[in-house]
């Protein structure tokens, strides 16, 4: 199997779960934290709903610079209506697919940079970026959204197991 069809299937088989704790994520609450030091729960299912994206930023730029000096054009998108935080994640859905079936293995392979403010983060071959920096990072951001969701009695969707909320569909 070719890695890039790999990620597709991943990413794909990802996209339900991920639609499904959007969805319930509690219109007005964008400014909720569990904790001072959290992030907000609006900014991270903006998060949540654009890392597919970053595939597209992995495979067609050499490198991102995260927290560039200056403006930054990379931020989550602000939302305010759950259908904006879907649309949003499905346009992010179509750009980290697009970028998967027009890419090559060989390509994968390449090394691709990630920076913050001009210095350099890490550097390795795509692949392990999309694998790492994106879909692993991707489930543990879904994870952390999912708490925020219990905090707020919200309904927890069944993502890898049931909930107290919900069992396998």
């Amino acid at each position: 199997m070719k890695l890039k069809d790999l990620f597709l299937e991943e990413l794909k088989r990802e996209q339900a779960g991920t639609r499904k704790a959007l969805e319930r994520v509690p219109e007005g609450k964008n400014d909720w934290a569990p904790h001072e030091k959290s992030m907000k729960m609006g900014y991270l299912a903006s998060l949540v709903a654009t890392m597919p994206s970053w595939i597209d930023l992995m495979i067609n730029q050499d490198e991102l610079d995260f927290a560039p000096v200056g403006e930054n054009k990379n931020k989550p998108v602000e939302w305010t209506k759950t259908s904006e935080l879907l649309a949003i994640f499905d346009e992010s859905m179509k750009k980290g697919i697009a970028a998967l079936e027009s890419t090559t293995d060989e390509h994968l392979m390449t090394n691709w940079k990630l920076k913050a403010h001009g210095h350099l983060i890490t550097e390795e071959p795509r692949y392990i970026n999309i694998l790492n920096g994106m879909l692993a990072h991707w489930a543990h951001h879904r994870g952390q959204l999912t708490v925020y969701l219990r905090l707020n009695e919200a309904l927890v969707p069944c993502l890898y197991g049931p909930t107290a909320d919900e069992r396998f569909s």
